[in-house]
Parts: C-alpha cells; sequence; structure tokens
C-alpha cells in the first residue's frame, strides 16, 4: 500500500469517527476545550474550574440516565422527570423529619422515596399509555402541575421538624433546607481525591456508574430487548408477542425511580434540599445534556448520557467564569442564563436528530 493510499485511508478513518461523534458535538467539545485552555489566562484557576464540572457531572448524571428507558420504549424524553424528583423530594424531608442523620439519612431517602416513585411512575405511565403519540406534551403538563400541586402540600403536609418548618408560623416546610448533619457530600466523601485545588468526589462518581452498569446490564436482558423492540417498532413488537403497554409502563417506573435517586445525589452535592418551584424546569438541562450528548427521541445510550453531561455542565460552568474574568464585571448568573437557556434551545432543535 502506498504512503498516498494510507493517508487517504487515515483520513477517512478521521472522516468517519468525526461524523459519528457529530458535528455539532465536536464544536461544543471544542469551544469547552478552548474555555479550559483561556481559563489560566483570564485568571481562573484551572482545577478549580475541572472540578466544577466534575462536581457538576456527578450531580448531575443520575437525572440525564433517568431519560434513557423511556427513551428506548419509545416514550420520548421524559420532559415529566419532576414527577420522580418530587418522589425524591418527599422522601429527603421524610428522612429528616424520622430523625435520621449522617450518611443513613440519605439510605432512609432513598428507601422512603422509592415506594412514592413506584406508584406515581405507575399513574404516569398508566396515563402516558392513554395518549400515545403525544407523550412529550402531556408529560411537560404532567412535570408542571405536579409541581404546582406540591407548592400547596409542602405547606399542609404535618411536618413537625424544627430544621424544616418555618420558625414563626411552626408549619409549612421552608424553601430551602440545609443538610449540614444530614447526607451532604455523603457519596462525595467517599474516597474523595484532593490534589491541591483539584477534588474528585469518588463516591458519587462510582454511585453513577453502578447505575449506569445496572441500566447497560438491563437493556440487554430480555425485558431490555423487549423494551429496545417497543420502541424502534410497536406493531412489530406486539407481533411478536410483546405487551407494549406493560413494557412502556416499566419503563416509565424505571425513568421515574432515577429521577428521584438522581434528585437524591444532586442534593447530597450541593449541600440543600430546594422545594416548592425549584422543580419546575429540572427536567429542561436533563433533555438537553442527553441530546446535546447524541441521542435522539427513540435512541440513547450509556454514553450519550456521559458525553453530553460533561459537554452541558462544562459549557454552563465554564463560560461565566471565563467570560467574568475577561470584562471584569459580576454577570455570572446572567451569563449562565443566557447560556444554559440557549444550550436547552439548541438541544430541543437537535431532538429529531437520528431518526432518519
Amino acid at each position: 500500500m502506498s504512503e498516498q493510499t494510507q493517508k487517504n485511508a487515515f483520513n477517512e478513518r478521521i472522516r468517519n469517527a468525526a461524523q459519528e461523534f457529530g458535528l455539532p458535538r465536536l464544536i461544543i467539545t471544542g469551544f469547552l476545550v478552548l474555555l479550559l485552555v483561556v481559563s489560566p489566562f483570564v485568571g481562573a484557576d484551572l482545577p478549580t474550574q475541572i472540578s466544577n464540572i466534575i462536581n457538576r457531572f456527578s450531580w448531575n448524571g443520575v437525572l440525564v440516565l433517568a431519560m434513557v428507558p423511556m427513551v428506548h420504549s419509545g416514550c420520548g424524553l421524559n420532559f415529566g422527570l419532576p414527577l420522580g424528583i418530587i418522589s425524591g423530594l418527599l422522601g429527603a424531608t421524610l428522612s429528616i423529619e424520622l430523625g435520621f442523620t449522617g450518611a443513613i439519612s440519605f439510605v432512609m431517602a432513598a428507601l422512603l422515596a422509592t415506594p412514592f416513585a413506584l406508584v406515581l411512575g405507575t399513574v404516569y405511565g398508566w396515563l402516558l399509555n392513554k395518549i400515545k403519540g403525544g407523550e412529550m406534551m402531556i408529560a411537560t403538563y404532567v412535570g408542571f402541575s405536579s409541581v404546582s400541586l406540591m407548592c400547596m402540600m409542602w405547606l399542609l403536609l404535618p411536618y413537625h421538624s424544627p430544621n424544616m418548618v418555618w420558625g414563626m408560623a411552626g408549619k409549612g416546610l421552608r424553601t430551602t433546607i440545609s443538610l449540614e448533619g444530614y447526607y451532604t457530600q455523603a457519596l462525595a466523601k467517599i474516597l474523595q481525591i484532593n490534589i491541591g485545588n483539584l477534588m474528585i468526589p469518588t463516591g458519587a462518581i462510582l454511585f453513577f456508574i453502578v447505575l449506569a452498569f445496572a441500566m447497560w446490564a438491563f437493556l440487554h436482558t430480555k425485558t431490555g430487548t423487549a423494551m429496545t423492540a417497543v420502541g424502534s417498532n410497536p406493531e412489530f413488537a406486539r407481533s411478536a408477542g410483546i405487551n407494549v403497554d406493560k413494557i412502556r409502563l416499566i419503563s416509565v417506573v424505571m425513568s421515574t425511580w432515577l429521577a428521584a435517586i438522581g434528585i437524591l445525589v444532586y442534593e447530597q452535592g450541593f449541600g440543600f434540599i430546594q422545594l416548592y418551584m425549584a422543580p419546575f424546569y429540572m427536567a429542561l438541562p436533563a433533555v438537553s445534556a442527553i441530546l446535546i450528548g447524541g441521542a435522539s427521541v427513540n435512541k440513547a445510550s450509556i454514553m450519550n448520557v456521559i458525553i453530553g453531561t460533561i459537554l452541558f455542565q462544562g459549557i454552563v460552568t465554564m463560560t461565566p467564569t471565563v467570560m467574568n474574568n475577561m470584562i471584569h464585571l459580576d454577570m455570572s448568573e446572567v451569563i449562565r442564563i443566557i447560556v444554559s437557556n440557549g444550550m436547552i434551545l439548541y438541544a430541543l432543535t437537535r431532538k429529531t436528530e437520528g431518526t432518519k
């Protein structure tokens, strides 16, 4: 083989790899790398920025992973993610109300959130089975309305823990509840690595890896294969003897449970429980992340979750910092909102990518 032929073959492999990765993701990746390269020159500490990206990945990874089951079953992107988040919030607040402290409060929060996620996920799945074809639109209404309903319930539910209720009234939960003394950093501190300003929350990342591996393994089981078949061609799946509605219901329950666990992982890293309107828009960053990672409305992989979460959280984290240091004005929140909403808008225009 001549040198020119070898060069052409190499160039072809590069083009194929770039095409497979996707031009949009290639551009976003290049922009993130550029921000990382520029950050030391504008006065931003690079190890700190890398730590922020890794931390935000560990907080949000499970919430993005919750998209995978519903995408595989053909239920579309889970805009009803707040329903699962509310299950997690109920588990978290009940864990504190019952007096659990330290790392055990995280375990109890997950256990207490599970029945809520199973019940709400079953009702949610039943509803989506009734309106096949309009799942994502109905899911959005379900998510928004559930958050609005819980705004009233957080005031009416009989909580009494002084760490959670309003001090003067003695009833109704606060907007923000500190997890100090409870499960703040419960996962992050496990085998945590500290090298100067670089901090890696090993435990939280391992927890994500375990759930991601469990999801990958499930998708290779008989039920998981049936789920993929239902998402790809429901008529063929039905003719093959698969109970389409049952498989779709399983996927919705799985997604709701993963969202419940995901918000607990987010809270342990963030250090606070946020109630009332906080879950309202939490589905949009998760949806955007998996779409930016290369998923479509009927196809998603674990790699899409990982790539998308890193790219989305990396851009949202780095852009305000670098821009602030360049223009020497405190506009981080404004820039963060512009960038995050811009990426959400871009991702939603990509939602049909890969379906042809």
